[in-house]
């Protein structure tokens, strides 16, 4: 039943948006004129692709991104008002959950997966390791209806906002205030909240780590063993974890055997058996930040994961597990099921890979938690 309950979660969250947009003000209170929201340029970094979301549907404005930025880390979005997204989505860890191999929600109920990176979001495809939603305005409903993760409404949370600021709160937040100066009227719905979310996404790009400074042309930004792991994982990984963002979007079987719960991943969306036991090639921007790594985050070290391609384990457990879907490159006829890697080019793809690590990003002030802790 879980893929059954993963589709009523999304639709559930599909329903409230329209529900909540549906009920416009009929009268909005306009902003005086020297109140209108500030817009906000966006520009891609120079070596980036252009973006898969369309900004023409949701302007940029200063005040629409704080919006969202105090959106994000309010635990209001929560059935217990105490888990945001920057519980399990912490910058410090380029936007995961450090430590946890499966994140922690609502009376600390331990979920399923473990937590994505936040970041480069506007050049999503998909979302999520089963990419069971497409478009980015829709992440947010996602986690806020799951029962483990926030166990809220989305019409509930759209209440709570117009209730505040709360009389005898430590910590204020006039949300009417912030969502009149984002959008012009203190009117708030679904669609604006989803709106501010967004807008904030798309402003944490990570694009500055020392690989990318070498991509512009500074040769000196990596050294001789990370310029010798790049040619060998762009030759032995670089047929799933490709382009700018280390990732094909495509999902994959890596040979990982089932756990417990026996997550059959993208098959729980599409009910397609070629799809069983596969899940999203995620990007390996800043990987060496987001331990641990899979799905279930089953792995704690970088060296395990290339062990695990390399199907070096000792036990069989351990080894890459062969089932009907598993991904070909893991699997060529006459050959030892994994990728060959010798102890030097694991060592040297370990190097490239902390590479991609973005000192910068994940000190930005912008990106912040505002320190308003929850607000009721």
């Amino acid at each position: 039943m879980k893929h059954v309950a993963g589709i009523l979660s999304i639709t559930a969250a599909i329903l409230a948006l329209a529900i909540s947009c549906s009920k416009k003000t009929d009268n909005p209170e306009p902003l005086p004129s020297d109140k209108t929201p500030t817009p906000l340029q966006w520009n891609k970094p120079s070596h980036f692709p252009d973006p898969v979301y369309d900004l023409s549907k949701n302007p940029m404005t200063v005040e629409g991104v704080e919006l969202g930025r105090f959106l994000f880390y309010d635990g209001i979005l929560s059935r217990t008002d105490k888990i945001g997204c920057g519980t399990c989505h912490q910058q410090q860890a380029a936007f995961t959950h450090h430590g946890h191999d499966l994140s922690h929600g609502v009376d600390d109920k331990i979920g399923t997966r473990n937590a994505p990176s936040v970041q480069n979001m506007a050049w999503n495809t998909s979302f999520f390791w089963d990419g069971g939603v497409h478009d980015m305005d829709m992440v947010p409903p996602v986690p806020i209806q799951n029962k483990v993760e926030m166990d809220e409404r989305v019409a509930n949370v759209i209440e709570k906002l117009k209730k505040t600021p709360v009389a005898g709160a430590a910590k204020q937040v006039d949300y009417p205030k912030m969502f009149k100066a984002a959008f012009g009227t203190d009117e708030i719905n679904a669609e604006r909240m989803m709106h501010a979310l967004s807008q904030f996404m798309m402003t944490m790009v990570s694009a500055t780590s020392r690989y990318d400074y070498f991509v512009r042309g500074d040769a000196s930004a990596l050294t001789a063993q990370e310029k010798e792991g790049m040619a060998v994982f762009i030759q032995k990984c670089g047929s799933c974890h490709s382009g700018t963002f280390f990732t094909d979007q495509s999902f994959r079987n890596n040979g990982l055997i089932p756990n417990r719960i026996k997550d059959q991943g993208r098959y729980d969306i599409t009910l397609n058996e070629n799809d069983r036991l596969k899940f999203k090639v995620p990007s390996l921007r800043n990987v060496g930040l987001t331990a641990p790594y899979m799905h279930d985050g089953r792995f704690t070290t970088l060296q395990q994961v290339l062990d695990h391609y390399g199907n070096d384990k000792i036990s069989s457990k351990d080894s890459i597990y062969v089932s009907p879907t598993l991904d070909p490159l893991l699997n060529v006829a006459g050959q030892k099921r994994g990728i060959s890697l010798s102890a030097t080019e694991k060592q040297a793809i370990i190097a490239f890979l902390r590479s991609l690590n973005d000192d910068d990003f994940i000190k930005d002030k912008r990106f912040s938690d505002p320190g308003i802790g929850t607000s009721l």
